[in-house]
Parts: C-alpha cells; sequence; structure tokens
C-alpha cells in the first residue's frame, strides 16, 4: 500500500465516526502481528485479533458508542501521525494521538495512542501563550 492509499484509507476510516468502520479499514491496513500500545494505561496489545477483540468489545464494557474524528494526518517519514478527538458518548472532545508504524509492505505493524481529556487553561499562563478554540466533540460543530 503506497502512502497515498494509506491517507485515504485513514481518512475513509474517520469519515464514518464509528469504530466498526474504523476497526474494518484497520483490518486492511494492519499486519496481522501488529502491536497496538496505550501508554497512558500501561496497555500492549498483541496481534490484529486481540486488537479487533478490544475495539469489538468496547462497546459492551461502558454502555457507549464513541465518535471518530480526524483533525489531520501527517505522512510519513519514519512514521505516521494522526490526530483526532473521540467522543465517548458524553459529548466532551477527548483528543487522541496516534503514531503508526509500517513495514516494508505498508502495512500497520506498530500503533501507539495516546488519549488527552480536554482541561481549561490556568490563568498564570495568559501572558506567554495565545488563545485557540478547543478541539470539539466529533460532529458538534
Amino acid at each position: 500500500m503506497n502512502n497515498e492509499e494509506m491517507a485515504e484509507r485513514i481518512r475513509t476510516a474517520f469519515k464514518s465516526g464509528d469504530l466498526e468502520t474504523f476497526a474494518k479499514e484497520q483490518r486492511a491496513m494492519a499486519s496481522d502481528d501488529m502491536v497496538q500500545e496505550w501508554p497512558q494505561s500501561g496497555e500492549r496489545i498483541r496481534g490484529l485479533a486481540n486488537i479487533e477483540a478490544v475495539n469489538k468489545n468496547y462497546p459492551a464494557s461502558t454502555g457507549t458508542k464513541p465518535k471518530l474524528e480526524l483533525r489531520r494526518v501527517l505522512k510519513p517519514g519514519e512514521a505516521w501521525i494522526i490526530e483526532g478527538t473521540i467522543d465517548y458518548g458524553d459529548g466532551v472532545p477527548v483528543s487522541a494521538v496516534s503514531i503508526v508504524e509500517t513495514g516494508a509492505d505498508g502495512k500497520i505493524i506498530r500503533q501507539t495512542d495516546y488519549f488527552a481529556n480536554p482541561f481549561e487553561a490556568p490563568a498564570w499562563r495568559s501572558k506567554w501563550v495565545e488563545h485557540m478554540e478547543p478541539a470539539e466533540a466529533a460532529g458538534v460543530r
């Protein structure tokens, strides 16, 4: 898979806004021995079958159905960087960044995900920073 095909698959995965479509596209992009890491919770998932099982069982454990929104994709030098938001059903836009590494065949071999809840910027920093609009929940504008 070349870079343009990978970028289009990433856009397609996020365009629908749901994990089921994302999982379907992920299967096409990933190697069977892909490793996915979530440093904030200290979890590593080995193998596409285990990654798919986590995604398929997510709604059962929370009763919510996350919605995805793509903010941008930076094409590879050594890795893809994918930035987006996830709304876990409560209207709060959780920022998400994925670092995706591909093998020689262009399929994903490692993915590391970072998730961050929004927070109010502290007033003490205001003289050094400029204000920007925080990320919005998927589908809310």
